[in-house]
Order: C-alpha cells, then sequence, then structure tokens
C-alpha cells in the first residue's frame, strides 16, 4: 500500500462529548511510513503499557501502566501510537485518548487494518504482534526525515495489502524486509532486500538499507543480512509472507523506495548523508561537498 506525505487532523467528537473548542487537541504530523525515531522502538512498551493485555481500544489506555508510559515522554508516545493505530487498525476506526494529568486529548486514525482482533480490545496473537512490530519497524528513520515508501506485506489474518503495477514502478527499488516482535523479547530485525550499498552510495533509509552484511546503528533494529538468506517470497515474487531467523518464523513487512532515494557520490549535490574529503566516497565525497576545513 501506498503512502504519501500527508497531515491528519483531529476527528469528530462522538456524540456526548465535550465541544471541540473546549478541548486541547494535539495535532501532528504522521507522514509516509517512516519518520519514528529509533527510541519510539526501544521505549514503547508494547509489552508493558497496558495495550498488550487489555487490547488496543479504551480499556487499554484507561491503566495506569499506560499513563505512566505515554507521560514518561508525550512527545514520542504520540508519534509512536501515531504509527502503532495506523498500523493496526483499518482505514475509518480511530482511537481517542483523554490524558488525565495534561487534560490533552488526541486522536490517532487506523490505516492498514492489521490487527483486527487488537484493535477491537482483545489480546493481540501473535501474528498480530508479528505484524504489528514489523510494521512500526518499516516505520523507522534514524533521520527523523520523512519519505513516501511502498509497504507490503498481509495482515496478521493473511489478507494481502493491496498495491497497483503503477505503484511497483514508482516505487522500483527493492529495500529491505523488517521482522521480529516488539512484545515478547524475540528482537527486531531487518535485511536488505538489494544488492549492499557500494562505497560511494548513500540514503536518509540507512536503518533499511545497509552498507554492511552485519551491521545496524539503528538500535534495537540489528541488521542481519539479506531478505533471500531468511525470507520466503509471495507466489509473485513481490513481498515476503515469512522469515525465520534463529529458529523462529515471523509475519513480515516488505519495503520499495524510489531511486532518488540512494543518493550517489558525484551527482553534483551534497547530501545529508554524505561528508566533505578528497575522495568519491559518500564518507568523502569532496566532488559534492568540497574539501574538508
Amino acid at each position: 500500500m501506498l503512502w504519501m506525505t500527508s497531515l491528519w487532523a483531529c476527528g469528530p467528537i462522538e456524540p456526548g462529548a465535550a465541544s471541540e473548542e473546549a478541548l486541547l487537541w494535539e495535532e501532528q504530523e504522521l507522514w509516509a511510513l517512516n519518520g519514528l525515531s529509533t527510541n519510539g522502538l526501544s521505549t514503547n512498551g508494547l509489552s508493558t503499557n497496558g495495550l498488550s493485555t487489555n487490547g488496543l481500544s479504551t480499556n487499554g489506555l484507561a491503566t495506569k501502566e499506560f499513563l505512566v508510559w505515554f507521560n514518561e515522554n508525550p512527545a514520542l508516545s504520540t508519534s509512536v501510537m501515531g504509527y502503532l493505530v495506523r498500523c493496526a487498525m483499518e482505514d475509518g476506526q480511530s482511537l481517542a485518548y483523554d490524558n488525565p494529568v495534561t487534560g490533552q486529548r488526541y486522536r490517532w486514525k487506523g490505516e492498514l487494518g492489521l490487527a483486527p482482533h487488537w484493535s477491537l480490545g482483545q489480546l493481540p496473537s501473535v501474528p498480530e504482534q508479528q505484524i504489528v512490530s514489523a510494521c512500526l519497524a518499516a516505520h523507522v528513520n534514524k533521520f527523523g526525515l520523512h519519505v513516501s515508501l511502498s509497504v507490503l506485506g498481509s495482515s496478521a489474518q493473511g489478507q494481502p495489502m493491496p498495491f497497483t503495477a503503477d505503484e511497483l514502478a514508482l516505487f522500483s527499488i527493492r529495500e529491505a524486509c523488517f521482522f521480529g516482535n516488539l512484545f515478547s523479547g524475540d528482537g527486531l530485525y531487518v535485511a536488505n532486500d538489494r544488492p549492499l550499498l557500494s562505497a560511494s552510495e548513500s540514503t536518509t533509509r540507512a536503518c533499511g538499507l545497509s552498507s554492511q552484511a552485519q551491521s545496524s546503528d539503528c538500535a534495537p533494529l540489528v541488521h542481519v543480512g539479506f531478505c533471500s538468506d531468511f525470507c520466503t517470497l509471495d507466489a509473485s515474487g513481490t513481498y515476503y509472507t515469512q522469515c525465520t531467523y534463529q529458529g523462529t518464523s515471523f509475519l513480515p513487512i516488505t519495503t520499495r523506495i524510489q531511486p532518488r532515494e540512494i543518493f550517489q557520490c558525484g551527482d553534483g549535490v551534497c547530501q545529508m548523508t554524505e561528508r566533505c574529503g578528497s575522495g568519491s566516497t559518500a564518507q568523502s565525497c569532496g566532488v559534492d561537498c568540497g574539501a574538508c576545513p
């Protein structure tokens, strides 16, 4: 499913609720399928914040655990919840939260519908835990930038996310596969779905693509090499349906990017991922960024 840059405003207030003017709403930008900081994965506390035992519902938000977690870092927490709800709930669903500490109201809108049972307040199944974890990982951008992606995979019930030939043509670069489980402590993993970046290449999607087969500076995401080493493609060869790592099988998310998201030293533009120097590599790109002072 293709997600383009957008700004979600707050939805309507339920019948009987206070007027919108009387409430302090949190408006936030939820861009594309990345922009979540890596801290959002390492501190979101999905296994302890009340959501895992009470469901992604108002009951889950009413727990003491959720209140403590949310108010430790409200700015980060609301970003995590925005992506979490977007991954788990269906288009047309939303989840509202009135923070009793600040009086601030939040509303997060669903889109992908990857975890329908959890969205209705039930305990998240293992498949739902896995696919939501993978979806959150696909959102991550270690630079905090917002880049449009094509995101492919299936819901916990095995329902494929729709995509078009035009989408695959526009997002023609296979990027990465993401899998793991943030709820269970099984870890969170990413692997290249294209060759390693060359020394002259760089990208702001550095948590998905790597220049080294066994490296990652996007903790808790761990880069494990190549998708083809761990994952099984669907019948069309478009996306991965299962990834097995260290004896555990996971439901993955597969991502694609546009060619413009991979920068080349020598293209005449000093990108934020390139450095000054005297060479022709991304870390010493004199032709684009000039000599270092």
